[in-house]
Parts: structure tokens; sequence; C-alpha cells
């Protein structure tokens, strides 16, 4: 009996390690299953169809340089010598595919886990509590996304992927140009550069494209990838742009900048008007046409439509109020500005062009021939910054003009700030200064005290400008005098005079006469501030006794009250008594002719004491005060580079 149970024994105990043994091995089989299983999600989920290979693919080709018989240069067009054969592949579109292109939602998961939705991976409950706090937690979780995405792209991308990528524009143009019939117009190729866009705005440029602009008259779509370094438009985005039909991707092996870039899709474009367009716009119906038929009047004309505004937080379009145009100040800054002038005249003029001193970058039409004869872009300007400053000047001086096309409309992104760093933080200088040594003549000397970085950077190292001074020759450019007095007169010349220009430097608070940026071109008050030293609060006071304020000296000295303000500065003569000042030298005084009080720099402490009842919207600055020997009326015109050395 003892043998039995023995034996019953050792078979249950084998029995129950053979069980042991088997689940070991499954739990083991499991686990390397599951490891698998999450190596695979880290993975990017690969197009439908593979990336062609460059050696079989007969939709990828080697860009050769200018000499490339394929493109066809007219006789007197300027070849491109910096295009070489190593720098550059080229991806066409397969036309006519019947396979539908991925849509919203496709794309989310290509962006290598950039932007997971978080609710896929919050786990189930059906506690109230728990929810509330998964709630709040996942916004706090989307708020830091937004965080991010905004310092790595410059607006709000996680809202930008929530977009459709064909939405639609409101209408904002006048009732007029909807009235408005296009006879045959000459065929166009939309230039789109791009470096590490997003793929939300890239794609939703492009296609917005492609919505908007009649077939018969599009011919192309030029994707130019400029070296982007995102995951997401390498092959990923060749693949995508393969279904799309008359689109065309060309990349580059080396950073080109914006010049460079869109002198190569001026290269390999087929259009008889090249429309170069920034990565992240967004267009209305009919907004080609009107651009089209401008150029097809005068090839020598340079295009732009309004460009209304898409706003970097909420991705919310807001409409520009026309009439607008493009300026620079003396500092070689662009803006655009409302033109008050045309608003006084007959409401039938908001359908009608509006000659333009300058245009922005973001959108510009022109014919390719014109293009090329004038010179292109300058690709001796870095990566980006001033290239449509450089490049409007010289339309305007070489035979051409520029035009705001009121009856076509883009909207375009506009950044908090650039999505990727410069190289160095002078590079913008660097640009100015080309700009300046080709262009500007004797008038060189107002930027460079306006600038002063740029001012020191020309005294340590000169650009060399020789080929873009030999084209300006060649193509007999007028003079920087003429475009001053013939195309952008509004602009003030400063007279600079010595001792009565400079930062305007108070000896009581060694602080200098300010501006806040923020308060526009419109005027505010003035206060004081650290001297700043880069020639951004520059005064001139002039031989009509105005005291014209900053880079573009269109704000003069005016006083509400006591208060000194900055205002519109009059376009007629005499100037008002108002905005009428004396400096003595002996005292270092700044007196206002009208009351013939004295400017006197007020501390933020001293305000209460002055004006109890507004002190909380005052944060010092600069008032009228009877006249004293104290140090707080005692100014100095201190300018930072002397004119002889300018």
């Amino acid at each position: 009996m003892r043998l039995l149970v023995g034996a019953v024994r050792r078979r249950m105990l084998c029995l129950w390690l053979m069980l042991l043994g088997f689940s070991l091995v499954t739990l083991a089989l499991l686990e390397l299953f599951n490891h698998d299983r999450d190596q695979s999600r880290d993975k990017p989920i690969p197009p439908q169809r593979p990336f062609p290979q460059i050696s079989s693919s007969p939709d990828l080709e080697v860009i050769v340089d200018s000499q490339d018989p394929a493109i066809e240069f007219a006789a007197d067009l300027a070849p491109l010598k910096s295009l070489q054969e190593d720098q550059l592949l080229f991806v066409s579109s397969k036309q006519g595919t019947n396979q539908a292109p991925h849509m919203k939602g496709s794309y989310r998961v290509l962006l290598l886990g950039a932007n997971k939705d978080i609710r896929a991976t919050a786990p189930p409950t059906h506690d109230g509590l728990e929810e509330e706090a998964l709630r709040i937690q996942m916004e706090v979780m989307e708020k830091d996304m937004e965080l991010s995405a905004v310092q790595k792209y410059g607006f709000n991308e996680v809202i930008s992927e929530k977009i459709s990528m064909h939405r639609r524009m409101p209408e904002a143009r006048h009732p007029e140009c909807l009235k408005q019939r296009y006879e045959v117009l000459p065929s166009a190729s939309v230039v789109i550069c791009f470096h590490d866009e997003a793929w939300s705005t890239l794609l939703r440029t492009v296609h917005s494209v492609l919505d908007t602009a009649p077939k018969q008259y599009l011919h192309e779509v030029l994707l130019l990838d400029d070296l982007s370094e995102h995951g997401h438009l390498k092959s990923v985005l060749g693949e995508y742009v393969s279904h799309l039909d008359g689109v065309r991707l060309i990349r580059s092996t080396k950073r080109l900048g914006v010049a460079g870039c869109r002198a190569l899709g001026a290269a390999r474009a087929a259009g008889e008007v090249l429309v170069f367009m920034d990565s992240h716009c967004e267009c209305q119906r009919g907004w080609l046409e009107p651009l089209l038929q401008r150029v097809a009047q005068d090839r020598t004309r340079a295009v732009s439509p309004v460009l209304d505004v898409i706003d970097w937080q909420t991705l919310q379009y807001n409409a520009t109020q026309w009439p607008v145009r493009g300026v620079f100040d003396w500092r070689l800054d662009f803006h655009w500005e409302s033109n008050l002038l045309l608003q006084e005249k007959d409401p039938s003029s908001a359908v009608e062009a509006v000659r333009s001193p300058a245009l922005g970058g973001e959108v510009l039409a022109i014919h390719r021939h014109f293009f090329q004869r004038v010179g292109a872009y300058d690709q001796g300007m870095l990566l980006w910054g001033e290239e449509q400053i450089e490049l409007s000047i010289r339309v305007w001086s070489c035979g051409g003009s520029m035009e705001v096309v009121p009856c076509s409309r883009v909207a375009h992104l506009v950044r908090h700030h650039p999505p990727y760093s410069f190289p160095d933080q002078e590079l913008l200088q660097r640009n100015k200064i080309r700009i300046a040594d080709t262009w500007m003549n004797e008038y060189r000397k107002i930027f460079y005290r306006r600038d002063t970085l740029a001012y020191f950077i020309r005294q340590s190292e000169s650009p060399d400008v020789t080929d873009r001074l030999q084209l300006k020759r060649n193509l007999g450019c007028k003079n920087f005098r003429w475009y001053l007095t013939t195309v952008y007169p509004q602009l003030y010349i400063p007279e600079d005079r010595p001792a009565l220009s400079g930062e305007l430097y108070n000896v009581g608070t060694s602080s200098c006469a300010n501006y806040p940026h923020r308060q526009g071109l419109q005027g505010g008050a003035m206060n004081i501030a650290p001297c700043s030293g880069t020639g951004s609060q520059h005064c001139d006071l002039n031989s009509e006794s105005e005291v014209r304020w900053g880079p573009m000296g269109a704000l003069c000295f005016d006083t509400t009250g006591e208060r000194v303000v900055l205002s519109p500065c009059p376009t007629k003569r005499p100037t008002t008594s108002r905005m009428r000042w004396n400096y003595i030298k002996m005292s270092s005084q700044l007196i206002h002719q009208q009351s013939q009080l004295c400017l006197e720099a007020v501390l933020e402490e001293d305000i209460q004491e002055i004006s109890q009842g507004d002190a909380s919207s005052h944060t010092g600055g600069l008032f009228l005060r009877p006249c004293t020997h104290h140090p707080r009326q005692q100014w100095h015109f201190d300018q930072l580079v002397a004119p002889q050395d300018a």
C-alpha cells in the first residue's frame, strides 16, 4: 500500500513539474513576442509603396548645372553657375495614378511619435473623480505639447494638425473683384521652398494651390527641399508627392537658403510665370488669375497678392484691410503698411493694383524670362532674410516695377519666431551690408548710422559684391537717388547733422529716450530706457526743427498735455509749432517752441507725485517742465558712428 501511495505522489510531482516548466516556457515566449511588437511600434509605419531606389527608378534623376540642355534658357538669361551636379536630386510625381493620396489622419502616424493622440493611451475608467483628474492631466499634457510645437516650429503645430488640408479661406475680396473676367493667361509654375517645415502646413500649402488654381493656368507645383533634416520630409514625403498630379519634388544635398533655393526652382520651372510661395500659406479662390493678368499685361512687373494673416497661436484667418503696400526703413527692415493716401480716393480704387516700393517674399509672381534677365535672386545672400528688399530695389532700378494686386489674396502664417537658429547672430546684418554696398550708393551712410552692428562688421570684413556691381552696370540700372525720388519719395531722408542726431542721452538718468516697439507706427507715449547702442533709438533734429524718431523717420516728437509722445510727422510744410523744438548746446536743453518748456526725463517712482489720478497708466517717460539746471533736463545727441567713418 505504501509503495502505491509513493508511486502516485511521484507521478503528481512530475505532473506539477511539467506544468511549471510549460508555464515558464509560455511566459518566455510571450515576453519575446511583446518585446518584438513594442519594437515594431517604435518604428515609423512605411508608406503603402516603398520609396523608389535611385538606381532603378525612372522618377529620379540627377540635376546638373545650368549647362544642362534640359534647361532651355533664353539667349539673354543669366546662367546659374552655382548649381552643381552633386548637389541635387529630383523626384517627379506619378502622373495619371488612380490611387488617392493620403488624407488627413494618415500623416499623423508618420510623424515618428512627435504628436501622438493622448486619448488613445489613456486607460479606461468609470470613476468620476479619476476621469476628471485624467481630463486635467490630458489638458496639461496637450498644453505642454503645444508649447513644445511652438518652440520647434514657431507656431502651434498641434492645432495645425487638427485642421483639414483642404480648408477654405473665407471670402475677403471686394465685391467688384468677383465681377472681373480674364482672357487667356500665361501658365504658372508655383515654386515652394522649405526647410524642416511642419508636415501639416507644408501639405496644406500644396493642396491649397492645387484646390484653388485653375488647371489650365497651373503648369506645375515645384517643391524644393532645402536640405531638411526632419524624418517626415524624407521618403514619406517623396511617396506622398508621387501621388499628386502636377507636383514635383526637388531635393538639395547642400543648404542653399531662400535665394539659392528659389533660383534652383526658377531654373527647373517650365511655366511662363514664376510664383514663389512660402511653405506655410493658404490660397483663396481666384488668387492666381489677377496675378497672371498683371504680368501678362507687362512682363517687367513683379506682383504680390494682399497677404492675409494666419495667427501663429490659433491658426485662425485674419483678413488684411486694403490698401497696403510694402516699404522698408533705413535699417533695411521690411514692413507692410497701410497706404493712407489711397483711402481718400474713389471706392473704385479697391480693385486697382497699387505700385509698391518693395514686396515681401511670402508670395511673389514674376515672368520667368524677366526674372532671369534682371539677375534672379542674389545667391550671395545668406540663408534667409532681406533678399526681398534686394530684389525689390533691383527690379525698380533696372527697368521693372512692383505692384500689390487687391483682387488676389493669400493667407500667410506669420511665425512667432524662426523655426531654426541662424549659424551666427550677424547673418541678417551681412545680408543688409550686401544690399547697402551694392545699391545704396552714398545713402548707405544713413543705414550704417542706424545699424551699428552692421557698421562694425563692415569695418572688419568687406563683402565681395563685384559680380552684382557688374550686373548693375550691364543692365544700366539707375542709382538710389532716382529710387528715392521716383519710387519711394515718402521715405524721409535724414539730415543727420553733427551733434544733432544719434541716441538722445539723458545726463540725469544715464538712459536714452525710447519708444516701445510694440506701439507701432501710429505713435504713442515715449519713455526712457537703457541706451541700446545699436542705432535703434536714433533721433534726428532737422532744419525744420522736427525731432524725427527711429529708422524710418516717420514719427516726430509731439506733446499731449505735459507728456511727450510720438505722432506721425506732418507731410505739409511748414511744420506745426507743436512739433518744433530748439536745442541749446550750452545748457544741453531741448526746448519745446510752442510752450517754451524743457524736455525732462521723469522716473517711474516720480510719476505718482506728478499725476495721482493717472499713475497706473505711466511707467516713467518724457515730460515738459519749466526750464532749470537739473541734470534730467540735460540731453546729448550721441552719434554712435561718425559720419565721416560711414
